[in-house]
């Protein structure tokens, strides 16, 4: 397999992560595939330069200094697992899923849901700050013509 520029695995045939996530979203040809590609348009909506990639066999991420969500399908439900979740602000209440632990937290779409596109994209954007603020506090390390000898 070859590495894309954003550093995630391409499928065979070299396509690319964006590539991949069409096909899966043509793949499924149901309400879970609208539902993906409808998160996937607010997600670049709220957050233009994010990174699409293609990790874990077959899970579409979306990074922006550093990972901000994923898009799993399942047989019943659609899940956006936001990877600080446990982090973010949630006035809108969108997590429903993945509530425990003390990291991630998700919102488990299921067919008929209707999406909350302006308080989806705010935390999108939440998790954005999230992760510029935190890398900004990562200590930097010291380049060799800076450590002490």
């Amino acid at each position: 397999m070859k590495k894309s520029n954003s550093g995630s695995k391409e499928g065979q045939g070299g396509d690319s992560p964006s590539q991949l996530i069409d096909a899966r979203i043509k793949e499924l040809s149901d309400w879970r595939g609208e539902t993906l590609a409808r998160i996937r348009i607010l997600i670049k909506q709220a957050a233009p330069e994010v990174i699409e990639e293609w990790k874990w066999r077959g899970v579409p991420v979306w990074s922006h200094a550093g990972m901000i969500c994923t898009g799993e399908t399942y047989k019943n439900v659609v899940k956006m697992t936001f990877a600080k979740g446990a982090s973010l602000e949630d006035p809108s209440g969108l997590f429903n899923s993945s509530l425990e632990g003390n990291t991630r937290r998700a919102i488990d779409f299921y067919e008929g849901d209707r999406i909350d596109e302006d308080a989806l994209k705010a935390l999108i954007r939440a998790a954005v700050a999230l992760n510029t603020s935190s890398a900004a506090q990562r200590p930097r390390s010291a380049s060799r013509n800076e450590r002490a000898v």
